[in-house]
């Protein structure tokens, strides 16, 4: 061969060379080229090799570019060069390409050897920004691209296919059939013959032979030269870009070498890999300095290229840890995190400074379980590597890149590239870690590594041969210990559990992502992934790399004050368990779709059961969550749950033969569990002081891109729980999560010990509305992959009509490639045309163009609307009452029902068999007690639960008794067993049958000051049934119930008491000591000492409640009448559809026709108490249409009563005000107004919620308000008793502002009182508010005073900009939307004596006197709902306080004593006695204005008695 005759000549860099050329050869670059291609063609060449190697000695000499670089062109003049840097490599690269070309034109040479080029691929290489084509119909790996003409000269008509801008670089994969199919290869990359292919002449690439070798290895001279380590020269970034820009000519001569063809990069191949010309050029540095110099830079760069320093030994000195045992544990701390700086430049504090991140300890894993070899320091054997090391140090300058991706077409050199790579893996990692650009060298290697690891068969040859997977996983688990911190979930005291710190760098700056990029992209090969299911011991450190993301990021509720710095890490938490965790196992899942790959799941359901086992015990955990915390990441638990999905879907797996015991079940359903009650929490506003952030992780957690990987696993690992657990246990744990036990009481007061009353409501409605999501998802339930397409696109298009676009960003991703539901494909527009219609776009007005929109068919309203999937996929809840608004405006329009219709239910899909036991939950006590207390406190109007909390209520039952077979003998069979507390409440666990059973009385724990307290205990309990249908076949039950009162049912101690009962026969079996598994931290409800027992008279059961509901929900006595009385044929052949829409009364009744349908009993039953409230009386049969009319009369009639109701009412305060007015006009007439106890009882005020729609007076438990606008404003001060107009100052002498305005005679006036009386009676003497007063206006609406509390708590979850503040008590009107800041509650009753106080006369001094004693000495005039503690009183209370905050402090405070009551006082009076005077100007004003000390008093006196307790009222 040449090369080796080459490198026999040259014989080392130690040997004597000629110092010049001779100088024809000097003078003529082509007569030398010609000479030497002719002495090397002889036999006898040696002669030839030698004069060509002295030659290049001289000419490619590395001492001018180095000197340049170091010191400048004066440097390089010195050192032998004559015309500058610049003119050197010129010369250099001109004598390089005269050899190469052998004496003939350079040009020619290339066209001659392209003539050659045996190549069937394309292997164009871009840089980024360039635009390229992905086709998928052609693609076999999802990295295949095309360069534009590739794939304008193939046929891909039909193909779905994108064109796309480049981020991080590519190349064309045109022509490799292990990548794309050969249906698109273009025209000219198909492939070729070999015989087609002529022969290269022998002397065409011998120079090439001879003059590359040593031309590399006077690039790597140069490389190695120009490096100094970062740590020894500050300026040897700025250096590096130097040499890389003088080094710039010579690597585009290389590229250009590339672009000649197959025959050149064959040349290129053998030069890049020969060991032997490596060893002989690098052998030694012999007596040259400058190759001195060079090597032992190179030596020095070499040592720290491994991922272990010697010092490593001595700071992390452990022991290893026995086989299969789980490196979770913290093996040891260093002393300061500036100890472990010396292992790692990337260990730095962290920058946030939120939560302390960098000042947690961090945890230095053993180095025992990694492979040695991966450790050490590389050793170089070819040119190759050595190129690719210098590369990698250089941080993967564009130039190189460039050319090494141009060589992959040389399949020789793939397969060597690949090896050199993967050998290389470690230090490019490091490399990564200290990079300070480290997203161009991402970008950068994954140009490199996605053209290596695309091909399946490159992937599992270097997989076999050079333990790719181990390299990767370990260098992985290596890059993240550097960031390692302390777990502080749980017991953050005493965890032995270590998590990454999302405040560093390598996480924030995404730095892992080209490493987990080329892991998931092996991966994806069938092989490969194969293999790695197959080694136990991969997928045990992998488990231990999982694992420290468990737990990451935790958050800690703050309960006092607003977090100071609201830490921005969480996106990059949630990145990294999708790039690093979720999407690597969705690359092994799709590995796992067939019967045959049963082991596979095994394996990794094995192995993640132990990591999770090794998690519980390194945190401590028992059964108890520690409070106010939550991660909203445990990949750990998520990868149980999707291979258990897999497992039973596709591989046909027995669910209970990958469960583990049901300890452990009770521990995985825990965690999870916490994130639903977290995000209830975080939607009632009970994180508020965290921030921002802690909404935005809420978010994210159920975004599109996330919830595949994040809610959607959690909900299925609870579905799978709830369905082997006890359901009473699980019921209760929900329940107790969600912080809403101590509501759960049948008594009229309750006290919560864990929550705040004003999120009681919202907490309640997360739990029941968690249940009905468990209970009716079917995601992983037995769901193929187009019904789950299907189901999400219906919900996105429910909310709001979409672009085809934006239509595609919110389906949630299907993490699996080869699903064939990914966007853009057949599946995806067959489903969409299916269920939406397009709306196509139309000019504006203004000009510009509507885009078109998908909105959803008529039919997908009527059949397949699920509010649950709504509920599920929403980000802002402004998204589920959009839904819900359009649901409405369907029905109407379409005439099938014209009120406003609830969520309607939709009967659900069967489950598959291994979940039947989640049903379970719908028939167990636990929840029957839940679901009747509720309904009872509702029909109760207790604790104003909402509507939303019925709904949910109303939904589980249906849902029930879909889900149930009536067993007649259940009642018998269920009482065995211990007795517990809840067996005094329902017999059985069937809800059919618990639907009729009565309760009669139950024992609650109240506060003292309840009215239960005084309640006598009765005889007996509860009874089944009206009377006694069934005494005579429960004697057993009955004789039990009859021993005491009902018992106190605690959901928490029940839940506890299960959980014993199953650990300690777990541990009984396993003849181990019983642990203590209750935690300390727990107290039993109603421990507290201001708790007593009571008795409350019940004598209902659900059938009784759900009638009576009816009643309340029409607004009409004995409202439900059994429909069968009528028609028998109902419950002969019933014709319940699966989609129902309505509102509560339709459910009530859906509900009772069911139970009536599944029991004869309950038919009775429903009979009998419709039969006692009152005879029935069989409705007129009469047509649908005659139905419609009468209908039609009825809301006509309701509308007309309405209007006279008002007109009346509007009369009524005309005639009041006309006659006031009148009065006035008549100042001899003294009789006061007065109204008749008829009239009273005629103008009984009702008012019209504008938010519910409810009419109804005002109560002290639930107050009407007026919506008003509460102003400051000084006008009052302006008034003046001079007529004359004012004029506009023009001197400095003359005043804008006389003397003889309202408010500066009124402040002179309280000066002279102040001065000669005490302050306190000058203070109930005067008025203020002449300047700083209140100004009232409303419009005219009213609300529930409840109605209003929630109407502002959805605007503070809107997320949308707002004109106004939320949080200042700002808000819109619902009906008008005029702008409001307050709610005047409205004082129940007749409304009329509000009125009753008496208009100024002409009484003498006397009479006035005497009756203000009178009026003084009647001090119980004033309403219970002041003195006592009521719903109206507190409210009130809000009011005054809002009215005081709205003028500023200066103006309402005028005693001697700053801060004294008195001040509030005359403030409130002030403000009510002035707006009084601006409503009626009547001669009453002058009394206002009499100086004398009586006359105030007289009229502070009369006005306080007889019209402060209605000073809502008063006309502003």
């Amino acid at each position: 061969m040449a090369a080796a005759a080459a490198a026999a000549a040259v014989g080392g860099p130690q040997q004597s060379q000629p110092e010049l050329p001779a100088p024809g050869l000097a003078l003529d670059k082509a007569a030398t080229a010609a000479h030497l291609k002719a002495a090397l063609s002889r036999p006898d060449n040696r002669a030839g090799a030698e004069e060509l190697q002295a030659l290049l000695e001289r000419v490619l000499s590395a001492e001018r570019p180095l000197a340049a670089a170091a010191g400048g062109e004066e440097a390089a003049a010195a050192a032998g060069g004559g015309g500058g840097p610049g003119a050197a490599e010129e010369e250099a690269l001109e004598w390089c390409k005269c050899l190469l070309a052998g004496g003939g034109g350079y040009d020619e040479f290339c066209a001659a050897v392209r003539a050659y080029d045996p190549a069937a691929l394309c292997g164009l290489v871009w840089t980024a920004n360039f635009v390229a084509y992905r086709c998928r119909t052609c693609g076999i790996s999802p990295c295949m691209s095309l360069c534009a003409e590739c794939f304008h000269q193939g046929d891909h008509t039909g193909h779905d296919f994108n064109m796309f801008r480049s981020q991080a670089g590519g190349a064309c994969d045109c022509g490799d059939s292990n990548v794309m199919r050969e249906s698109g290869f273009c025209k000219r990359h198909q492939i070729k013959s070999s015989s087609n292919i002529p022969c290269v002449p022998k002397d065409l690439l011998m120079m090439s032979e001879y003059v590359l070798p040593r031309f590399i290895f006077c690039l790597i001279q140069y490389l190695r030269d120009g490096y100094n380590e970062p740590a020894a020269d500050v300026s040897s970034e700025k250096d590096l870009n130097k040499v890389l820009q003088l080094l710039e000519p010579q690597i585009s001569f290389l590229e250009d070498l590339t672009k000649m063809g197959g025959a050149m990069r064959s040349v290129l191949t053998q030069v890049l890999t020969n060991q032997q010309n490596y060893k002989d050029l690098t052998s030694g540095p012999g007596e040259n300095a400058c190759a001195k110099k060079s090597h032992e830079k190179y030596l020095i760069a070499l040592k720290s290229s491994g991922l272990t320093y010697p010092e490593d030994k001595l700071v992390y000195g452990i022991q290893e840890p026995s086989a299969g045992t789980s490196t979770l544990a913290v093996q040891g701390f260093a002393g300061a995190t500036g100890t472990l700086g010396q292992v790692d430049s990337s260990d730095e504090e962290d920058q946030d400074g939120s939560q302390g991140l960098g000042k947690r300890k961090r945890v230095k894993l053993s180095s025992g379980t990694k492979d040695q070899s991966i450790m050490d320091v590389l050793k170089h054997k070819s040119f190759l590597e050595e190129l690719l090391f210098w590369t990698i140090k250089y941080e993967f300058p564009q130039k190189m890149v460039t050319f090494l991706l141009n060589m992959l077409p040389d399949q020789e050199y793939k397969v060597a590239f690949t090896k050199t790579f993967v050998q290389h893996y470690a230090f490019i990692m490091k490399t990564l870690k200290k990079s300070h650009e480290s997203d161009t060298m991402s970008n950068r290697i994954v140009h490199i590594s996605v053209q290596l690891f695309s091909n399946e068969e490159l992937a599992r040859q270097v997989t076999e041969e050079c333990q790719l997977l181990d390299i990767m996983v370990t260098v992985l688990l290596y890059m993240m210990e550097s960031c390692l911190i302390k777990s502080e979930l749980q017991d953050e005291e005493n965890s032995l559990h270590v998590v990454v710190n999302c405040g560093e760098a390598l996480l924030k700056n995404n730095t892992y992502w080209p490493l987990v990029s080329d892991f998931i992209n092996i991966l994806s090969h069938q092989s490969v992934a194969k293999r790695f299911l197959e080694d136990h011991g991969l997928l045990v450190t992998w488990m231990n790399f999982v694992s420290f993301f468990q737990g990451m990021n935790l958050n800690k509720r703050e309960l006092n004050e607003h977090v100071e710095f609201e830490s921005q890490t969480y996106y990059a938490a949630f990145a990294a368990e999708l790039e690093a965790c979720a999407q690597p196992m969705w690359g092994l899942l799709s590995h796992c779709k067939i019967r045959e790959t049963q082991e596979y799941t095994r394996n990794v359901v094995r192995y993640c059961l132990e990591a999770l086992q090794d998690w519980f015990d390194a945190i401590n955990f028992v059964d108890e969550p520690a409070p106010n915390q939550v991660t909203f990441h445990l990949p750990l638990h998520r990868y149980y749950a999707m291979f258990l999905s897999k497992a039973v879907k596709c591989q046909e797996l027995d669910l209970d033969s990958v469960l583990p015991d049901q300890e452990m079940l009770m521990k995985l359903m825990i965690h999870p569990l916490q994130i639903q009650a977290s995000l209830a929490e975080i939607h009632s506003n009970m994180w508020v002081r965290n921030g921002l952030q802690i909404k935005g992780q809420a978010m994210t957690y159920v975004q599109s891109h996330f919830c595949n990987s994040m809610i959607d696993p959690d909900i299925y690992l609870l579905q799978v729980c709830a369905s082997r657990l006890d359901p009473d246990y699980f019921i209760s744990s929900v329940f107790e999560r969600f912080k809403v036990v101590d509501l759960l009481t049948m008594a009229s007061q309750h006290q919560n010990t864990v929550l705040d009353a004003e999120h009681e409501r919202s907490m309640l409605e997360g739990a029941l509305t968690f249940l009905v999501i468990l209970l009716s998802l079917r995601l992983h339930l037995g769901m193929s992959d187009d019904e789950i397409l299907r189901a999400e696109m219906v919900a996105q298009l429910c909310m709001n009509d979409r672009t085809h676009s934006s239509l595609l960003d919110l389906i949630p991703e299907n993490p699996n490639p080869k699903s064939g539901i990914i966007p853009g494909s057949y599946s995806f527009e067959s489903v969409l045309s299916a269920v939406a219609d397009f709306k196509a776009p139309v000019f504006e007005p203004g000009g510009s163009m509507q885009q078109g929109m998908y909105t959803p068919k008529a039919e997908v309203w009527d059949q397949e609307f699920d509010p649950v999937m709504v509920i599920l996929r929403t980000v802002y809840r402004r998204d589920v009452q959009s839904a819900m608004d359009r649901y409405t405006a369907f029905l109407k329009q379409s005439g099938k029902f014209p009120g406003n219709p609830w969520p309607p239910y939709k009967k659900r899909t069967s489950l598959h068999p291994s979940y039947k036991g989640l049903m379970r939950l719908l028939h167990c006590k636990t929840l029957h007690i839940v679901l009747f207390t509720l309904l009872y406190k509702i029909l109760m109007d207790h604790q104003n639960l909402s509507e939303h909390v019925l709904c949910m209520v109303l939904y589980l039952i249906e849902l029930g008794l879909e889900n149930s077979t009536e067993d007649e003998s259940d009642e018998e069979t269920s009482v065995g067993g211990p007795e517990r507390c809840h067996d005094s409440w329902f017999p059985g666990s069937n809800l059919v049958s618990n639907m009729r059973h009565f309760i009669n009385y139950v024992r609650v724990r109240v506060p003292e000051t309840a009215p239960e307290v005084k309640r006598d205990s009765p005889a007996s309990t509860s009874s089944d049934n009206l009377g006694s249908l069934q005494s005579s076949r429960r004697p057993k039950v009955l004789q039990r119930e009859n021993s005491g009162t009902a018992q106190v049912f605690s959901l928490v101690a029940e839940r506890r008491k299960k959980f014993q009962e199953i650990i300690n026969r777990s541990n009984s079996e396993a003849n181990q000591v019983v642990r203590p598994k209750t935690s300390s931290k727990w107290s039993a409800p109603g421990s507290a000492p201001q708790l007593t027992t009571a008795i409350l008279e019940i004598k209902e059961s659900i059938l009784s409640l759900l009638i009576k509901l009816h009643h309340k929900l029409s607004g009409k006595q004995n409202s439900y009448y059994p429909p069968w009385l009528d028609d028998i044929e109902i419950l002969i052949q019933p014709e319940i559809p699966k989609y129902s829409h309505g509102d509560g009364i339709t459910a009530v009744e859906r509900i009772l026709l069911k139970a009536a349908l599944q029991s004869r009993m309950n038919k009775r039953i429903i009979e009998e108490i419709c039969r006692k409230v009152t005879p029935p009386v069989p409705p007129k049969k009469i047509t649908a249409a005659e139905k419609k009319t009468l209908d039609k009369e009825e809301r006509r009639q309701k509308a007309r009563e309405r209007q006279q109701k008002l007109l009346a009412e509007f009369a009524s305060r005309q005639k009041s005000f006309m006659e006031t007015a009148m009065d006035v006009d008549s100042p001899e007439n003294d009789i006061p107004m007065e109204i008749t106890t008829a009239e009273l009882q005629v103008s009984e005020a009702v008012y019209d919620c504008v938010i519910c729609g409810q009419s109804g007076p005002s109560s002290e438990d639930r107050p009407t308000g007026l919506v008003v606008l509460l102003q400051a404003s000084s006008v009052l001060g302006q008034c003046r008793d001079n007529v004359e107009p004012k004029k506009l100052p023009i001197t400095e002498e003359e005043q804008i502002y006389p003397w003889d305005t309202c408010a500066a005679v009124h402040d002179v006036r309280l000066s002279l009182l102040q001065r000669y009386f005490k302050d306190s009676s000058c203070l109930l003497a005067v008025s203020i508010g002449w300047e700083g007063g209140v100004y009232v206006q409303t419009c005219g609406h009213t609300l529930h005073i409840d109605c209003h509390k929630s109407y502002m708590e959805s605007l503070r979850n809107d997320q949308v900009l707002q004109g106004f503040s939320v949080d200042k008590g700002e808000f819109t009107c619902p009906l008008c939307r005029q702008f409001a800041n307050s709610v005047l509650p409205c004082y129940p009753g007749s409304n009329v004596e509000n009125n009753l106080w008496q208009r100024p006369s002409n009484k003498s001094m006397q009479d006035l006197i005497k009756e203000v004693e009178e009026l003084q000495g009647r001090p119980g005039a004033f309403p219970v709902s002041i003195s006592s503690e009521t719903n109206l009183s507190k409210e009130m209370e809000s009011v005054m306080k809002d009215i005081k905050n709205t003028t500023q402090k200066k103006y309402r405070d005028y005693s001697k004593t700053p801060g004294s009551p008195d001040n509030d006082f005359l403030f409130m009076y002030s403000v009510a006695r002035l707006g009084n005077r601006r409503f009626v100007k009547t001669k009453c004003i002058d009394l206002i204005y009499i100086p004398l000390m009586k006359e105030h008093m007289l009229v502070s006196a009369r006005f306080l008695s007889t019209n402060m307790k209605s000073l809502s009222l008063l006309p502003c």
